[in-house]
């Protein structure tokens, strides 16, 4: 009745590795495999309890909660009811916090590696890289970081932070930075969190525009990214920086004060005794204004208050079978996103630890890891993990590119291994022995223990996905939130092993579509209803800071009282009740690595040069990079070519690769004066010979591009470009 959920094997077969194995060996090889998974399949499924995994696989995962075209999804486990709180009571962040303390108390929480020994490595370039070689984790239990926090909070006080006002966090994923989060939970702070990573002009459009007059950060970003910026910050009088006392800069700015994190909480702690207690959040409080990028490139502030992160992690919570204290979650994702912050917050609420890393430090063969000394995962042997696809993407490539290193004999092994348990997952079942004699150490790679990655940020790619599936021997589960959302939509059940969906709505919230008649989508469509994406629920945010028009834009409430997040992206629903994200209503475009792109914006950049007549900027959530379509202006590019020295027809000058890399040159050039970032610059380009016009149906009658219609008219070259980047 509905799609097996399971890879289809015809879908497997696409996936499969080649080998160059005689076909005489071969079928011998398949006969014995054949005789072995006879053998071991009556005890393997009396014993591993995979016949309840493979009902469950098939079991219909949620359903409309009424019959009506267009109603909402709901999970088959809250569908008269949506979940709103973890425990009884605990309808604030600071409560969650309070109780977990509570009960595990002297349990261990948070961990960060000691660094051992710093040096400078000298590459054969001349470059210089650092290095580092870390000691062992050394951990703060529940109640370290709860007395931690209460006395920041305090110091804050102390410094004239007030409830329900805004302080800023800019610093990179580390303990302090959850203690500094608990202790604005606590006190009632409105935490404003910015990516580590931002440019200036961001920094600074996210401070004024929240009047924050303390910031929370790190040395090292207050001296690459604050010092430059500080002083267009005219309200600031407090930077607090995490990790010890910082150098000076003689331009600092009159009248803002530098602390260190130890130093306001020695400020907290000896508070009077008899200080006024801080006022205590209430569920609809803010307690995150997190800043994402907006179409236009300012980015927005996205109001979520203590119930919508409560309601978000509820849900999130729900679809990771057996979490608890045996659990070690790994954190080095960005915990200004929405994705780290929950899955943190979802771990420190059930008892799990959590060991903070970063992306230069990760694994063995990153980038700071002195050669010969262990990464983070290795030390730590986490069993959860979250990643964005590019990551997972990099260790794939990385692994297939030892693979292919390999004698003929171990490589045509490793492939046997892997088509067989590909074939085996696609019909529900695991391979133990597989597991233990060829995939063990890959999965080593991520330290050997992690029984769940979940995937989020992007779309994953289904060859990744089921690579990830077969060689770390676990489920993947792929995500779908917004910040808006609070990072809750849906997320795929570990039973669940089909690729390119992302899983039923969770139990916090409701998804239903709507028709999109632009885009030719219809709530009505067979086989499935296709539409755009609403999320409903209490995990649904307030709006926009200061930016009633886009919140008004983006959020509408129902006759209900239900408050409804108009996503602008497109999906389906199969018959099982899992969402499939099918396409995006907006020219906004996440890359994989998670960074926006607005096509319109890098298109208006560059369709003024003089070189150019018409552009259209291509991009995709499967790739890190942008290419373009260019139509010339034939007597600029005629000039370019006469310069080079290059000689032919109009279209052999479109067509050559030298004249591209030239145009490629000026558009470069171009995107940078026009302060574009660096992922938002094509890395290739088409040049066309031919005009765009009406006629052709590339563009409309007011010379609009027809993003669809582009796409398919130069899907070939597409796939050449991204072939060979």
């Amino acid at each position: 009745m509905f799609p097996n959920s399971f890879l289809e094997p015809s879908q497997a077969a696409k996936m499969k590795l080649k080998h160059n194995i005689n076909p005489v060996l071969l079928q011998l090889i398949n006969f014995i495999i054949l005789m072995y998974t006879l053998v071991t399949y009556i005890p393997w499924y009396i014993l591993s309890g995979s016949k309840q995994a493979i009902e469950k696989a098939k079991q219909v995962k949620a359903r409309p909660v009424n019959n009506k075209a267009g109603g909402a999804y709901r999970s088959v486990n809250s569908l008269h009811c949506l979940a709103s709180v973890l425990y009884p009571g605990c309808d604030t962040l600071d409560k969650v916090f309070k109780y977990a303390k509570t009960k595990f108390k002297d349990k261990k929480l948070l961990g960060t590696r000691e660094i051992l020994k710093e040096e400078d490595e000298i590459q054969p370039s001349g470059k210089v890289f650092k290095k580092v070689i870390l000691g062992k984790y050394t951990w703060l239990s529940y109640e370290d970081v709860y007395i931690k926090a209460v006395n920041f909070g305090n110091g804050l006080a102390v410094l004239g932070q007030q409830p329900k006002t805004n302080i800023a966090i800019f610093c990179e994923t580390r303990a302090e930075w959850m203690i500094a989060a608990q202790a604005c939970f606590m006190c009632n702070y409105q935490l404003v969190t910015l990516y580590a990573t931002l440019g200036g002009p961001a920094i600074v459009h996210g401070l004024n525009e929240t009047e924050v007059t303390t910031i929370i950060t790190s040395k090292e970003l207050m001296q690459t990214k604050l010092k430059e910026i500080v002083s267009q910050v005219p309200l600031l009088r407090h930077i607090i920086t995490v990790d010890g006392k910082p150098t000076m800069w003689s331009e600092f700015p009159k009248g803002v004060i530098v602390h260190t994190m130890a130093s306001v909480q020695a400020m907290g702690a000896k508070a009077d005794a008899g200080h006024k207690q801080p006022s205590r959040p209430v569920p609809s409080d803010i307690a995150v204004i997190m800043y994402t990028s907006g179409s236009t490139g300012i980015p927005k502030g996205v109001m979520i208050s203590h119930c919508n992160i409560i309601a978000g992690i509820t849900g999130m919570a729900e679809r990771i079978p057996n979490l608890g204290e045996k659990d070690i979650y790994i954190g080095y994702l960005p915990l200004a996103h929405v994705l780290e912050l929950s899955a943190e917050l979802v771990c420190l609420s059930h008892g799990c630890r959590i060991g903070y890393s970063s992306p230069q430090t990760l694994a063995d063969q990153s980038s700071k890891i002195k050669k010969g000394s262990k990464g983070d995962v290795t030390t730590l042997k986490p069993t959860l993990m979250a990643a964005v696809p590019e990551i997972m993407d990099r260790i794939y490539k990385n692994v297939m590119n030892k693979v292919n290193e390999m004698t003929s004999f171990q490589r045509n092994l490793f492939i046997l291994a892997y088509n067989y348990k590909m074939e085996q997952i696609s019909k529900g079942y695991t391979t133990p022995l597989c597991d233990s004699l060829i995939f063990r150490k890959v999965r080593m790679l991520l330290g050997g223990k992690i029984r769940i990655l979940l995937c989020g940020g992007a779309p994953l790619s289904a060859a990744t996905q089921r690579f990830m599936n077969i060689c770390f021997c676990c489920p993947v589960g792929q995500g779908y939130g917004l910040t808006e959302s609070a990072g809750a939509g849906t997320i795929t059940e570990v039973w669940d092993y089909t690729t390119g969906r992302v899983g039923a709505p969770l139990v916090c919230c409701e998804i239903k579509l709507m028709n999109w008649e632009e885009g030719g989508y219809y709530n009505t469509d067979k086989p499935y209803p296709r539409g755009e994406i609403l999320i409903g629920g209490q995990n649904v945010t307030a709006g926009y800071y200061k930016n009633e028009a886009r919140t008004k834009k983006d959020f509408t409430v129902d006759e209900n009282g239900q408050r409804w997040l108009h996503t602008g992206d497109i999906g389906e629903f199969h018959h099982d009740g899992c969402l499939k994200i099918i396409d995006r209503k907006k020219d906004l475009v996440k890359l994989q690595a998670g960074e926006y792109v607005s096509l319109g914006k890098v298109e208006a950049a560059l369709k003024n040069l003089p070189l150019v007549d018409n552009i259209c900027v291509y991009a995709s959530s499967f790739h890190s990079y942008v290419i373009g379509f260019v139509v010339p202006n034939q007597k600029e590019l005629a000039e370019l070519a006469r310069k080079k020295g290059f000689k032919g027809t109009w279209e052999e000058i479109c067509n050559s690769p030298e004249m591209e890399k030239e145009v490629l040159k000026v558009l470069a050039e171009a995107a940078m004066a026009a302060n574009l970032e660096k992922f938002e610059i094509p890395v290739k380009i088409r040049l066309s010979p031919d005009p765009w016009t009406p006629e052709t149906g590339l563009v409309t009658d007011a010379f609009k591009l027809k993003r669809k219609e582009l796409t398919a008219y130069y899907q070939m070259d597409i796939d050449r470009i991204l072939c060979y980047l």
